[in-house]
């Protein structure tokens, strides 16, 4: 059995004289006359393994097998290492072989090698040092994240995937059906009989799990969610995936400022968490990605955020001076070149925008007093502007469906969130969180495709 501490991050982390094996995959074969030098990766750390090879040790068969891309397990002792870049090596004994690369069309050679192509090739570019890097953090970001609400009492919730309500009310969701395309039922007014589907009427992918981490919130207190959503835009932009994971926290007894305290709490202890865990991944973006990567992370986890409602935000930018792409007047959503503004030059840090006009805003979110604004935050960070959306959620049902009527959104496919609010209704709050927006963030990377291990986008299911 494979053990953790047989990793070549536990190797690295040892001392010359033990005797170690060591599994992974080969990036690089270089050769002299007496002796051969491999660079070995496992994934488990940035750094490399150097392996050295006396000429005459492995038998002449077993060296011609190894070549960039191969599969080995390489036996011996750890020793000091006489080069630069590392200060152990391995001095191997013994090569096993468990999978060749046919080095004439293996593809990941020594070289640059474009986002682009890497994404054609996305079951091998793990293998790479930036998608190494990139998935590490993730993974580091995800145990981060349910750290955080576990520790807090929080529950776990699985929102489900297939619904058939909408939560955004966007429309732009994935329909799922087992219905012959080629010989659809139809109703009298030569309508998609839906009732003759699966589910007996018309289902989609998700596009969020508020709405069923609402009814747990009013059972349990505290839950959240963390799992993919779905969104059938049919956009190209380096912003947009069709399936992206969602984290949605949800908290009963919770108003709009319990909420924003919480947000700027979870984002700047998870930051602190993969500053802490990933430091050499964190370094390679920093020298070949984003040069202000380390400088932004360390400065939002330190930094206490600013708070200003939506009213303060467009005066600010009005009086700024600025030829904006997007003219700005009360009543527009705020766009990336604003929020930016906002949090690089202005407060320069993190800023929490409150209390939106309502036409601009979901239908969930709590009416103010006014009734022109509701309980909405956006949390801005510097660099990347919009990171967290959340609010106060609407409790009261006659507000509630009021809201419902005026976005024309269909009653009866809400029923079950109405009855919510006749049934020991309580005031409660939530945000959500775009996994891979916040490790754009994290890592500098300049497409949301490169952030998740295989991009899911108009024309692209591949893999």
């Amino acid at each position: 059995m494979i053990r953790p501490e047989s990793s070549i991050k536990a190797i690295l982390a040892g001392s010359p004289g033990q005797r170690v094996t060591a599994r992974g995959w080969v990036k690089t074969r270089r050769d002299s006359k007496s002796v051969h030098f491999l660079q070995l990766s496992d994934g488990s750390c940035f750094a490399d393994l150097q392996i050295v090879i006396d000429d005459g040790v492995i038998p002449a068969e077993t060296l011609a097998r190894i070549s960039t891309g191969a599969c080995i397990e390489a036996s011996g002792t750890l020793v000091e290492s006489a080069g630069g870049g590392q200060s152990i090596e391995l001095k191997a004994d013994g090569i096993l072989v468990h999978g060749e690369a046919d080095t004439t069309t293996y593809p990941l050679q020594k070289k640059g090698h474009s986002m682009e192509f890497l994404r054609d090739i996305a079951h091998l570019r793990s293998r790479s040092n930036t998608f190494g890097a990139v998935f590490r953090v993730r993974s580091a970001l995800s145990f981060a994240i349910h750290q955080f609400f576990q520790k807090r009492g929080f529950v776990y919730l699985h929102a489900p995937i297939v619904t058939t309500s909408d939560c955004e009310g966007a429309g732009a969701m994935f329909g799922v059906s087992t219905l012959d395309l080629m010989n659809l039922p139809r109703t009298d007014e030569g309508e998609v009989d839906y009732s003759q589907d699966f589910f007996g009427k018309r289902a989609s992918l998700t596009v969020s799990g508020q709405l069923e981490a609402e009814c747990f919130a009013l059972a349990f207190s505290n839950v959240y969610t963390f799992g993919p959503t779905f969104r059938a835009e049919n956009s190209n932009t380096p912003r947009h995936l069709a399936e992206f994971w969602m984290i949605e926290p949800e908290m009963a007894f919770c108003d709009l400022d319990g909420n924003r305290a919480l947000a700027e709490e979870f984002l700047k202890e998870i930051i602190a968490f993969v500053l802490d865990h990933c430091a050499a991944d964190l370094e390679f973006f920093n020298k070949r990605i984003d040069g202000t990567v380390l400088e932004t992370l360390e400065h939002v986890a330190a930094s206490d955020f600013e708070h200003v409602t939506y009213t303060e935000a467009i005066r600010i930018l009005e009086r700024a001076g600025r030829d904006w792409e997007f003219p700005v007047h009360w009543g527009v959503d705020l766009q990336s070149e604003h929020e930016r503004f906002l949090t690089e030059e202005t407060f320069k840090k993190p800023v929490v925008v409150t209390d939106y006009p309502r036409e601009i805003k979901a239908f969930y979110m709590r009416l103010n007093d006014d009734e022109k604004t509701v309980r909405a935050m956006d949390v801005l960070a510097p660099r990347i502007g919009e990171i967290i959306g959340g609010s106060q959620r609407e409790e009261r049902h006659d507000v509630l469906l009021d809201k419902i009527r005026a976005q024309h959104l269909p009653e009866e496919h809400y029923w079950w969130y109405l009855e919510l609010r006749k049934y020991g209704s309580a005031p409660h709050a939530g945000f959500g969180l775009g996994l891979e927006r916040m490790m754009m963030y994290i890592t500098g990377m300049k497409n949301i495709r490169d952030v998740i291990p295989f991009p899911r986008t108009p024309g692209s299911a591949e893999f």
